[in-house]
């Protein structure tokens, strides 16, 4: 039997494929078992759950959460992330439900300080600085839930950077990830 448990959706996260769009795959893949684990998501479990089982696709609840820690005596106290896979969960399950829109929230507060500390840098390189409007049209671009690759997909379409794997590697977001552990 094929399994894939590690997708993400356009629909709910920072996938490329709709949540249609990737069970339709799966069946011409002829997987037997799958997980959609967007980032920090569960908005699109159900949706995935009915379309897998109209495709005699077995389907376990699946999502990708991302956890900062720093301990002084590891790393020197450094932060560091790590994502974690979680499955088969209850979809109703209010506080789980709760604590993601906690999670959603901060990633909005997240993504004006990012913004902030980009306008810093771009400052520093006489780059005309992003404004709210330019964060409205981020928001408009996600179908999920707000992040660093849609910050990315946007300094592309700018053209401040050529393409997004560039964003994280050579640019604004990569300093800023070191600096600030994100």
């Amino acid at each position: 039997m094929k399994i894939d448990l590690h997708i993400h959706s356009k629909s709910c996260s920072d996938g490329n494929l709709t949540v249609e769009e990737i069970v339709k795959e799966a069946k011409l893949r002829n997987i037997g078992l799958m997980s959609i684990t967007d980032h920090d998501s569960i908005s699109c479990q159900r949706k995935a759950m009915v379309l897998a089982r109209e495709n005699d696709i077995r389907y376990v609840s699946g999502v990708e959460l991302n956890v900062t820690f720093s301990h002084p005596r590891y790393r020197k106290g450094k932060p560091i992330s790590l994502d974690f896979l979680g499955y088969k969960f209850d979809i109703e399950n209010k506080e789980l439900k709760n604590r993601l829109q906690e999670i959603g929230k901060y990633r909005e507060e997240r993504a004006v300080k990012i913004l902030d500390k980009i306008n810093v840098e771009f400052e520093k390189e006489g780059i005309e600085k992003l404004t709210m409007n330019d964060l409205r049209k981020i928001h408009e671009s996600v179908e999920g839930v707000l992040g660093r690759p849609h910050i990315a997909d946007y300094l592309v379409r700018k053209r401040v950077v050529g393409t997004k794997q560039e964003a994280f590697d050579q640019s604004i977001l990569s300093t800023l990830k070191k600096r600030q552990g994100w």
